[in-house]
């Protein structure tokens, strides 16, 4: 990670989605590096508290599905210092076969976590100064290969990290976008899902569910750094990756996988 602000002129910090979980975890760790931080979420009066609570200048509502919050949000965070780094946090983790989503769970999929990015990356290329920046999107291990259960949510995840690596090669000198890949994180999204369905079970399947300590650090670590993608933890990446280059074999494999992450959640 870069020099902390302290040492110089004061920068400031977007975190959108981060009144809560993942989105909370970073936005503290950017608050302890000396960071001007700016919450951003749906929920007005959550972000509104929790930026009270860790010292953040200013939280937020923002829909990250409407372009024009990003860009409020941006000139938020410039009235407390040059924008030096933006985590496009926010995300939706409807799980479900295709056939069995609705279309509205679809739709809202693409639009928060696919087009939130989007805007996001955006918003945070037309804001950073001279001295460039860093972007972090948080994709998902679902974002690097075959996932079923979880098609759609792991389809937006996937275009996430295409997006990241390529603006990253058209960025200007001094901007550097990164995809963080977690495994399945223990956060009120994943405690929401079937536990009956195969995509939670897949998740459970490659051992203890991730903290949200471990990928808030994991998420500011990229900041300064020629990283691009990063699966957490780095081994179950590697899996995955090897799964997207015999996809077929997947489908033979996800019953012996759910098998084992049944057994993992009746362990908890």
């Amino acid at each position: 990670m870069s020099t902390s602000p302290l040492t110089g002129p004061p920068s400031s910090c977007v975190v959108t989605g981060g009144a809560r979980g993942i989105g909370r975890g970073i936005a503290e760790l950017m608050v302890a590096h000396g960071h001007r931080v700016v919450i951003g979420d749906l929920d007005g009066s959550a972000a509104a508290a929790t930026a009270a609570e860790i010292g953040a200048v200013a939280g937020l509502a923002q829909d990250v599905r409407d372009p024009d919050a990003h860009r409020l949000v941006a000139e938020e965070a410039a009235r407390h210092g040059a924008l030096t780094a933006w985590f496009n946090n926010a995300g939706v983790g409807d799980d479900g076969s295709l056939v069995d989503l609705s279309e509205e769970q679809v739709r809202r999929l693409v639009e928060v976590n696919l087009l939130g990015t989007t805007w996001g990356t955006r918003a945070a290329l037309a804001a950073f100064g001279p001295a460039g920046g860093d972007v972090v999107n948080i994709a998902s291990l679902a974002g690097l290969g075959p996932v079923p259960g979880y098609s759609m949510y792991a389809a937006t995840k996937a275009a996430v990290v295409s997006l990241s690596a390529s603006v990253n090669a058209e960025a200007p000198r001094g901007v550097r976008v990164h995809a963080l890949c977690p495994d399945g994180v223990d956060t009120a999204m994943l405690a929401a899902q079937d536990p009956s369905g195969l995509g939670s079970q897949l998740v459970h399947s490659g051992g203890p569910i991730l903290e949200v300590a471990d990928v808030a650090a994991a998420a500011v670590a990229l900041v300064g750094s020629r990283r691009v993608v990063r699966a957490v933890p780095g081994w179950r990446g590697g899996v995955v990756r090897g799964s997207a280059l015999a996809p077929g074999l997947m489908q033979h494999a996800a019953g012996l996988f759910a098998a084992q992450g049944r057994r993992a959640m009746g362990r908890r």
